[in-house]
């Protein structure tokens, strides 16, 4: 029988070191899911997942349950994502890519991304990393992770509105990125055309 998360952090917090394990294993791939749909790099994902965990366990003392455990380790991934968003954005480029660069041996296909099947395509994923970050960690939680607009706002620590809007704008922004703004529209004028 498994515990909930309630009671495996009340054990943690008593003692039972043992018990953070099962906790992490119930929600790794979650969390990594959606750090991988925010940073839109496996490696960059990986690290937010795990500084995310490394939070949860130095943190876990402070958790007070006045929001759902996922809740809150939502807010600590997403602040780990924004962190590594952050340490990249200060880390200079070398030089640039040339189009002949390849690697020297055959590396074989890629591995599948386990995003890629949740998102759709990787067209899904790369609009994603097109769109402003404030609407795109928005549209990850709400429509990729399935959150209730109350759980965003929880985890954004933005008021319910402002994440109505985000996510708006954010769908809004996806389209226009994977060329699909103005499709609903030239299919509705063409049903009003027909029906006239």
């Amino acid at each position: 029988m498994e515990l909930p998360d309630d009671e495996l952090i009340r054990r943690f917090l008593t003692g039972d070191t043992g018990a953070f394990t099962p906790l992490v294993e119930r929600h790794r791939q979650r969390v990594y899911n959606l750090c991988l749909r925010l940073l839109g790099d496996a490696d960059d994902a990986a690290d937010a997942a795990q500084d995310t965990f490394v939070s949860v366990l130095t943190k876990l003392d402070r958790f007070r349950g006045e929001a759902a455990f996922t809740t809150w380790m939502h807010r600590i991934a997403v602040n780990a994502c924004y962190d590594v968003t952050r340490r990249r954005r200060r880390q200079p480029m070398l030089r640039l890519a040339a189009d002949g660069d390849a690697p020297a041996e055959d590396t074989g296909p890629p591995a599948p991304d386990p995003a890629d099947e949740l998102a759709g395509t990787r067209d899904v994923v790369a609009a994603l990393r097109a769109i402003p970050e404030e609407f795109r960690t928005a549209v990850v939680l709400a429509d990729l992770q399935d959150l209730p607009y109350e759980e965003v706002a929880k985890v954004l620590d933005v008021p319910i509105g402002t994440v109505k809007s985000r996510v708006h704008r954010g769908r809004v922004a996806l389209a226009r990125a994977m060329g699909l703004e103005g499709r609903e529209h030239d299919r509705t004028a063409g049903a009003s055309q027909e029906q006239a």
